[in-house]
């Protein structure tokens, strides 16, 4: 009897050893090792998403000063803006001490930032700047107007009233209340540079359907700083596009 359990005994280890000598060494059955030495095959990830561009929010508070006191330094006036009233005169008019060819006067806020943009002009590109011309009262303009309504607002409708308007030149004159002093080293240095003074030019080559009048790259308005800035950066060079108001070719 314990022979014949010694012969099953060996008979089973031997079957034992005789599956585990055959075992698949990539099974679950292979030994310790292995599973290391087997080749991985990496997991494959989605690329991620690309994020939506970040919405443009208009944070410019259109609303901070008004269109139509003539008194504010957003008043727009045009051919279909008129000052109200027709003869208005601004209460705050100052000399302005800088070269000119005609005793300038501005509103001091207006002449102010004047001063300090005619400074930076010479001393940054050493530049000699001169005012033509500024405010115009309601009187002084039927003494300018001469009927072409392109080149000459009629009176009560003319920027240079409220005060917050120079034609700019050059001191030696080259070009003054010409097309071509866009072309004077004056003039280019005026166009890239004045909104950082507050100002704008108010009547554009291509703007003529817009503003009703002829290019004056010699005519700055004073808007403040905060709306010149929000202008160059936007691109937009009207005061009636960047306040969606009506385009005002023409007299009403």
């Amino acid at each position: 009897m314990a022979l014949t359990l010694s012969l099953v005994l060996i008979a089973a280890s031997a079957v034992v050893i005789g599956a585990v000598a055959g075992a698949d060494p990539t099974g679950d059955a292979a030994g310790p090792g292995a599973a290391s030495d087997a080749p991985k095959t990496p997991t494959s990830r989605p690329a991620p998403a690309e994020p939506p561009p970040a919405a443009s929010v208009d944070t410019f508070d259109r609303a901070a000063h008004s269109l139509d006191d003539p008194m504010s330094i957003w008043v727009v006036v045009n051919k279909l803006r008129p000052l109200n009233p027709p003869d208005f005169e601004p209460p705050d008019l100052v000399d302005v001490p800088v070269e000119h060819t005609w005793d300038p006067l501005l509103r001091q806020e207006a002449a102010d930032a004047i001063v300090t943009m005619f400074q930076a002009a010479a001393d940054e590109a050493g530049l000699e700047l001169a005012s033509n011309s500024a405010y115009r009262s309601y009187s002084a303009q039927e003494e300018i107007y001469d009927g072409d309504d392109l080149l000459t607002a009629r009176p009560g409708y003319s920027e240079h009233q409220t005060g917050l308007t120079m034609d700019i030149g050059a001191v030696s004159g080259e070009c003054s209340l010409a097309a071509c002093f866009a072309d004077t080293p004056e003039g280019i240095w005026l166009r890239d540079n004045a909104w950082r003074f507050g100002f704008i030019l108010r009547y554009a080559a291509d703007k003529t359907d817009v503003t009703g009048y002829s290019f004056e790259p010699w005519h700055f308005r004073y808007v403040g700083v905060p709306l010149a800035t929000e202008m160059h950066e936007t691109g937009v060079v009207t005061l009636e596009e960047f306040f969606g108001l009506p385009a005002a070719p023409d007299y009403g």
